[in-house]
């Protein structure tokens, strides 16, 4: 007798046999004789009792075919197998629609849905296939029943779901000193350790590149300059043993003579030792100048993940204040700076400035001079971003000035805003860890199911409890991908688990990463905190003291629960300002479906990001760091301030300048600048013209205004998804 039934998503529920009737009325009725309701119930009956104890919706429907071909009513059972090819037809329908949208290379939110991927070349075709085929296997197998629904019912978003069933982890802040000092083996090939400049920059390459592959998540380098600043040293050394070569005289007490600075100076009237020691430099300035142009190069060239994307890479500098440090620091800016190509702006690596007092923020700092070039670098290539060291939560105990070492104690972000620092099992350090997962929650729907309760206080209460209830599902489903993860084995991660996660050079090939991958975070994201303040409160935290009182208060219970989990389940939880890509437009019309047209809530085409303000709101850079600074010492998982400035900011790198004071004076954690930057997709050519509709340089009309989409560069908006192109045009200057 039938019991229980497995469904299609492997869902187990109880035997219902009017299901059975149903379908085979509905069968019946196609044909001339119509329905016999004594032979459905004999079917049914029959059905019910000779089946197993427990058996699939597929056997069910066999046992069900096969009864009417015995029954009088064969022409029954003909249209109950067109029946269930109409069925099976409609549940691939959505495939099937979704894969010509990837093959006939539509302009859709799914093959826009990331706009550092190109969905539309064979490769990044390829990849959207197999993302959205594995998605539904995820739902189906991988979910628990309450994360399943949360998902369903566009409460929940799994980032990177399709890469759930790999096991493989979000990211990593590369120790670059553990490949540099003693090379690596990838793949088939095998690298020595670096002697010169130029094969450290081209490590750093293959290093990112290559854990691209292993990973579903971006590479970050956190001290950029301290782990090349060696090299620059090796390099001066090459050049005073090439000059003794061609002069056959003994330079040797030249090899560690102190450089205050690498600056190129001319050489005419200087001779012996002055001009060999002169020369080495200004040679060795050319090489690392060549070594990071090639750098940048490479990073905004070689393809990862089967030739589709450019590697999502940053790199983390500004705190070297040794002079080969420097050296370092300034021909990156300056090739920066030049623009790649055809004089274009490097989209790749996110560039981070490391700005600290006393070593590279403050008029008199070592590396001040270095940080005025970053700002005048920033306002023309958007680029370096600027963390903060001085903001409370990012300072560390053991970092001393005089530690040759202390980059270990610094904060780095990575990407839009990842952050990685406090570790509960480990060393608190940014350097070999990274996020294992993040999913956000919809905390604007949770909002609007909470609005028609007329007292506020009542209203707010039904909320925090529906926010309590959704944080405990999303805490255990981070918990139980965790579990899944953690059986991968180490040699599936070659890169990853030998020469970079913090620990994984003890594993055994054969070892699962279990032991290790705990030093990692585990993000739970929000989004749409403007749009949820509006539901509950009738305005947003940029516009109403009240409002921006309940959203720290809501941010702050998300942070107080994130601890109580990492006490709970035993990991390192973290709250995340979520940087929503196509999750804000998908969020939005969902909800938008349920619950029509709210104003201010569901009538634009996207929800904002975590907790910014609305980029429609016209405010001040100082009114928008006051409102967001508060924000970031509750989002430790991650977090940025960004400000639009207007006009051409090339020549203006004091505005630059002025909003690194608002997050110095605040205590903001990340930020960055926007401004306006058309670029000629043709030749390359940019400039700031207002509404430039044909380039200067060759004609085209091809024109388009390179921005940032959640925190990092896009070269053209053509690859933008929908809700990201309304949130653009609704961008206004913060003046």
């Amino acid at each position: 007798m039938i019991q229980t039934v497995r469904k299609r998503d492997g869902r187990i529920v109880g035997y219902n046999e009017e299901k059975i009737k149903a379908a085979i009325r509905k069968a019946m009725l196609q044909t001339e004789k119509g329905e016999d309701e004594a032979l459905i119930q004999k079917i049914s009956d029959r059905i019910g009792v000779t089946g197993k104890e427990q058996m699939t919706v597929e056997e069910i429907q066999d046992l069900v075919e096969l009864e009417l071909m015995k029954s009088p009513r064969k022409e029954v059972a003909k249209k109950y197998i067109a029946y269930r090819d109409q069925r099976s037809i409609a549940r691939r329908a959505k495939t099937r629609s979704m894969f010509l949208e990837i093959i006939e290379a539509k302009n859709t939110d799914i093959t826009r849905e990331n706009a550092n991927m190109n969905a539309d070349s064979p490769a990044g075709m390829m990849m959207k296939f197999a993302s959205e085929s594995t998605k539904p296997f995820v739902d189906d197998y991988l979910l628990s029943p309450a994360t399943r629904e949360a998902v369903k019912g566009n409460y929940l978003h799994i980032h990177d779901k399709d890469y759930y069933p790999t096991k493989s982890l979000t990211c990593v802040q590369h120790p670059l000193d553990n490949i540099l000092n003693h090379g690596f083996i990838a793949g088939h090939g095998e690298s020595r350790p670096a002697k010169r400049i130029e094969t450290a920059s081209t490590i750093a390459c293959i290093s990112l590149e290559t854990a691209q592959n292993e990973m579903h998540g971006g590479q970050a380098i956190p001290a950029f300059d301290f782990y090349m600043a060696p090299y620059v040293r090796k390099s001066y050394q090459e050049e005073i043993k090439y000059i003794e070569q061609m002069t056959g005289q003994d330079f040797s007490d030249l090899y560690d003579a102190k450089i205050e600075d690498y600056v190129e100076k001319p050489i005419d009237f200087l001779t012996g030792k002055e001009r060999a020691y002169q020369h080495a430099i200004n040679r060795t300035v050319g090489r690392v100048h060549q070594a990071m142009e090639a750098f940048i190069h490479n990073m905004n060239t070689i393809h990862s993940r089967g030739g589709n994307q450019v590697v999502f890479s940053s790199i983390n500098y500004g705190t070297d204040t040794s002079a080969e440090g420097r050296c370092v620091i300034r021909e990156l800016l300056e090739s920066t700076y030049e623009g790649v190509g055809n004089g274009a702006t490097a989209i790749f690596p996110i560039q981070i400035w490391k700005k600290k007092r006393g070593v590279s923020y403050l008029p008199g700092d070592r590396n001040y001079d270095l940080y005025c070039l970053a700002c005048k670098v920033t306002a023309r290539r958007f680029f370096p971003n600027f963390v903060n060291l001085d903001a409370t939560y990012n300072h560390h105990d053991k970092w001393d000035i005089n530690d040759p070492q202390r980059y270990k104690y610094e904060i780095a972000t990575m990407g839009c805003r990842t952050r990685v620092f406090e570790n509960r099992f480990g060393e608190k350090t940014s350097i070999g860890r990274g996020n294992l997962s993040f999913s956000t929650i919809n905390i604007v729907r949770l909002a609007i199911e909470c609005r028609d309760i007329e007292n506020k206080e009542e209203r707010i209460n039904a909320f925090f409890a529906k926010l309590d209830n959704m944080l405990e599902i999303t805490a255990h489903q981070l918990h139980e991908r965790y579990k899944f993860q953690k059986t991968a084995y180490a040699k599936q991660f070659q890169l990853l688990m030998s020469k970079l996660w913090v620990g994984g050079d003890t594993l055994g090939e054969n070892d699962t990463i279990e032991s290790v991958i705990n030093q990692g975070t585990l993000g739970i994201g929000f989004i749409g905190l403007a749009e949820c303040l509006i539901a509950l409160v009738g305005k947003h935290h940029g516009e109403d003291a009240e409002a921006q009182e309940l959203g720290v208060k809501i941010v702050t219970y998300m942070r107080d629960r994130a601890n109580d989990f990492s006490e709970k389940y035993q990991h390192n939880y973290s709250i995340l300002a979520t940087p929503a890509e196509g999750l804000s437009g998908r969020f939005t019309k969902g909800d938008r479906k349920k619950f029509g047209v709210i104003p201010g809530v569901t009538d634009k085409d996207y929800y904002t990001n975590s907790n910014h303000v609305p980029v429609y709101y016209n405010c001040s850079p100082r009114h928008k760091a006051e409102i967001e600074a508060p924000y970031h010492e509750l989002t430790r998982g991650g977090h940025i301030f960004y400000v639009e400035i207007d006009g051409d900011a090339t020549h203006n790198p004091e505005a630059i300048m002025n909003i690194v004071d608002l997050m110095d004076k605040y205590n903001i954690g990340y930020g960055s600048v926007n401004h306006n930057r058309n670029r000629c997709m043709n030749c390359g050519y940019e400039d700031a013209t207002q509404g430039l509709t044909v380039c200067p340089k060759c004609g085209s009309d091809h024109i388009d205004t390179l921005q940032r989409i959640t925190g990092y560069l896009v070269g053209t908006t053509d690859r933008w998804n929908s809700g990201k192109l309304a949130e653009l045009r609704d961008r206004v200057v913060h003046k």
